[in-house]
């Protein structure tokens, strides 16, 4: 696992990512423990892909869009 830190425009993308999420969860009327329930991990996961701390698996983000009825590509696209 790499220790350095990403650079900009990864973290700018993880960002933006988060904030898709973020309002989808809001769109679809569920807390961040409601969305973890579905999806199948913690709320704090859940917080820190909203905020960008960590980077979401394929799979989760998947069972986001799923959860959220929101398409995957949306949640990703530039």
């Amino acid at each position: 696992m790499p220790t350095d830190q990403p650079p900009e425009w990864v973290l700018a993308r993880r960002r933006a990512i988060g904030a898709r999420v973020r309002q989808a969860r809001h769109d679809a009327g569920l807390t961040q423990e409601a969305l973890g329930e579905r999806v199948g991990v913690d709320h704090k996961t859940v917080h820190r892909i909203e905020y960008a701390i960590s980077d979401p698996s394929l799979t989760v983000l998947l069972r986001i869009a799923g959860a959220t009825g929101v398409p995957l590509a949306h949640l990703v696209s530039e």
